[in-house]
């Protein structure tokens, strides 16, 4: 499961997105977020992968 947040951050002439992932532990099977900034083009890219 995956969220992607909806505001998207600009600096200067590079636009950047936030994106959060919901990540389940294979040890406890609890979940955990995982955050990271990045273009907004590899964000699909960034969610499928596991």
């Amino acid at each position: 499961m995956a969220k992607k947040s909806v505001a998207s951050l600009q600096t200067g002439s590079k636009r950047l997105t936030k994106a959060i992932k919901m990540v389940k532990s294979p040890k406890t099977g609890a979940y955990t977020f995982v955050e990271s900034i990045m273009t907004p083009e590899a964000v699909n890219d960034w969610l499928s992968k596991k």
